[in-house]
C-alpha cells in the first residue's frame, strides 16, 4: 500500500475522531465553562489525553513496530506473537503498578500540575478525584498501542485509526447525563475509562481476526525479546512525548491563573488537528517502509521516502498553520462560544492558540523526522533532544509567564510561545542529527515543493484576511451564526489552497491519484 494511501487511512479516520472531538468539546464547554470546575476537568483529562497521543497515536507503536516486524520477517509469526505477548504482559504489569500506585498517591501528584488551585479545597479535590477515574486510561492505552503495533505491521491501519473515536462518543454521551458543571464532569470521567476498556477490547478482537494469539493473563518475564524490545520502546516513547510532556509543564503553570488551563486546552484542541491528521498520520505510514531501507541499507529508498513524507506533511500543514495564526480568536469563538463557555474565553484562547499556530509545523515535523531514528533502532538520540527541548521549555515558559504576571498581564500566553519555540529547537537537533548519521540529506525536489506549498499558503491567507474583513456582510446576507461564518471561513481557505496548491505544484496531481489507488504492496 502506498505511503499516500496509508496516510489517507490514517488521516481519514482520524477526521472522523477529530469531528467527533469537537462535537464533544462544544457540548462540554457548554456544560462545564472555564472555571475552576473547567480546570479541574481539564487536569483530569491531561493525563489520558497524554497517553492516546503517546501511545496510541504512534509513539509507543513507532518503537514496538521495528523490533516485531524484524522478527517477524527473520523468524516468522510465532515466534513475532510471543515476543509481543511476553511484551504486553511485562507493559499490563508495570502500567497496573502505576495506575494503583497513583491512586494514593494522587493528591501529591496533583500538586505538581495543578497546585496553583489548591487553596480552593473543594475543587482541588474534585481534581483529584475525576483524575483518580480516568488514571487506568494509561493501562488500557498502553496495550491498545502494542496492539496497533501488531496491526501496523501487517499493513492493518484501519482499526487502530478508527478506535480513539470511542473516546470520543463515550464523551459526548456523558454531556447529556447532566446540566450541572460538576456532575457533567464526573461522568465524563467515567466515560473516559469505558473508553479505554472499549478500545483496547476492539483492537484485542482485530489482532485475533489476523490469527494472532495473545494473552496479557500470565506471569511477566523479562525475557532477552522484552528486553530488547523495551530498550527501543521506552526512549522511543519518550523522545516522541516531549512537546506532550512540554503541554503538561505549561499546564502546571497555567494552574497559577484561574481559566487559563482551560483556555489552553482549547487553543490545544485546535492545533493538534494537523498534528493528528497529518503528523501522526504520515509518521505511522512512513516507519514500516524506513525500516525496510534500513535492513537492506537502501538509501535511496530512505531518502525519497523521508522527502515524501516531509513534502506532504508540510504541503498539508502550512496552510492548517496559517489560519490559526490568522484568526485564532475567530476560530475559538465560532467553535466553543456558548453556554458557561464566554466571550472573553474565547478571546484568551485565541491568544495561546496565536502562539501555538507558528509552531504547528515543527510539531509535524517531529512526528516526521523522528521515525527516521526509529527505523534504524536508535531512540536514545531523540529521547535526549525530547528532553532538551523540554527543559528549554520548562526555563522559558517560566521565565515568560512571571515576567507577564509581573507586568499586569496573563501570563500563560508566554506558555504557549515557549511550547512552539522549544519544538522548534527539537526539529533543528532532529534535523542535524539526521544529517550528521549520512541517514537523511533534503533533495532539491523537496526543496522545491516546500516553496510552492510556502506561495500556496500566502495565497489562502490573503483570501482568509479578505473573508474576516467582511464578517459582518456574510452574517448580514447568509445566516447569522458563529458557527456558519466559521465554516464558511474554512471552507474558503480550503478551496484557495487546494487552487493554489495544485497550481504552483505544492500538491501534485499524482498524489490525489494515489489516493484512491493501491499500489503494490512493497
Amino acid at each position: 500500500m502506498s505511503l499516500v494511501r496509508n496516510t489517507l487511512v490514517q488521516s481519514s479516520l482520524t477526521l472522523v475522531s477529530r469531528a467527533l472531538g469537537f462535537t464533544r468539546d462544544v457540548l462540554l464547554a457548554a456544560r462545564i465553562g472555564a472555571g475552576p470546575i473547567g480546570d479541574a476537568w481539564t487536569t483530569a483529562l491531561m493525563f489520558p489525553n497524554l497517553f492516546r497521543r503517546i501511545f496510541a497515536e504512534g509513539a509507543f507503536a513507532s518503537a514496538f513496530v521495528p523490533s516485531y516486524s524484524r522478527t517477524l520477517e527473520a523468524e516468522g509469526p510465532e515466534a513475532a506473537a510471543k515476543v509481543a505477548e511476553e511484551a504486553m504482559r511485562v507493559l499490563f504489569a508495570i502500567t497496573a503498578a502505576l495506575t494503583i500506585l497513583a491512586q494514593f498517591a494522587m493528591p501529591w501528584l496533583l500538586l505538581l500540575v495543578h497546585g496553583g488551585q489548591a487553596d480552593d479545597t473543594e475543587n482541588f479535590n474534585l481534581a483529584i478525584l475525576l483524575t483518580r477515574i480516568t488514571m487506568p486510561y494509561l493501562t488500557c492505552m498502553s496495550i491498545a498501542a502494542l496492539l496497533s503495533g501488531v496491526l501496523n505491521s501487517s499493513g492493518r491501519f484501519f482499526l487502530s485509526a478508527f478506535v480513539p473515536t470511542l473516546l470520543n462518543i463515550c464523551l459526548i454521551g456523558a454531556a447529556f447525563v447532566s446540566t450541572s458543571p460538576d456532575v457533567t464532569a464526573k461522568a465524563a470521567a467515567v466515560a473516559t475509562l469505558l473508553a479505554g476498556i472499549l478500545q483496547m477490547l476492539l483492537l484485542y478482537w482485530g489482532v485475533r481476526r489476523q490469527n494472532v494469539r495473545l494473552s496479557m493473563i500470565g506471569l511477566p518475564r523479562i525475557t532477552p525479546g522484552v528486553k530488547k524490545v523495551m530498550a527501543l520502546a521506552l526512549p522511543g516513547t519518550i523522545a516522541a512525548s516531549g512537546t506532550q510532556i512540554n503541554i503538561i509543564v505549561s499546564q502546571s503553570l497555567a494552574s497559577f491563573e484561574v481559566g487559563a488551563k482551560t483556555w489552553l486546552y482549547y487553543a490545544d484542541r485546535l492545533y493538534q488537528l494537523p498534528l493528528g491528521l497529518v503528523g501522526v498520520a504520515v509518521g505511522v505510514a512512513i516507519l514500516p517502509r524506513l525500516s525496510r531501507a534500513a535492513r537492506s541499507e537502501d538509501t535511496k529508498t530512505s531518502r525519497a521516502t523521508m522527502d515524501e513524507g516531509i513534502g506532504l506533511a508540510l504541503a498539508l500543514t502550512l496552510p492548517a498553520a496559517a489560519a490559526l495564526g490568522v484568526a485564532p480568536g475567530f476560530l475559538i469563538e465560532g467553535f466553543f462560544t456558548r453556554g458557561a463557555f464566554l466571550t472573553s474565553d474565547a478571546n484568551n484562547a485565541g491568544l495561546a492558540l496565536m502562539h501555538y499556530a507558528w509552531g504547528v509545523p515543527a510539531f509535524v515535523l517531529i512526528k516526521v523526522l523522528a521515525p527516521a531514528y526509529f527505523a534504524h533502532e536508535d531512540t536514545k538520540t531523540p529521547m535526549a533532544f525530547a528532553l532538551w527541548s523540554v527543559v528549554i521549555n520548562t526555563v522559558l515558559g517560566a521565565g515568560l509567564f512571571f515576567w507577564l504576571q509581573s507586568n499586569g498581564a496573563y501570563g500563560f500566553p508566554g506558555l504557549a510561545i515557549a511550547t512552539s519555540v522549544a519544538a522548534w529547537i527539537n526539529v533543528i537537533f532532529l534535523f542535524s542529527g539526521l544529517i550528521k548519521r549520512s541517514w537523511y540529506t533534503p533533495g532539491p525536489r523537496l526543496v522545491s515543493r516546500l516553496v510552492r506549498a510556502l506561495l500556496a499558503t500566502m495565497m489562502m491567507a490573503v483570501v482568509l484576511v479578505a473573508v474576516l474583513h467582511y464578517r459582518a456582510l456574510i452574517e448580514t446576507h447568509i445566516y447569522d451564526s458563529k458557527l456558519v461564518v466559521t465554516m464558511i471561513f474554512i471552507l474558503f481557505g480550503m478551496m484557495t489552497y487546494a487552487i493554489s496548491a495544485i497550481i504552483t505544484g505544492a500538491v501534485r496531481i499524482s498524489d490525489l491519484k494515489g489516493l484512491v489507488r493501491r499500489r503494490a504492496v512493497e
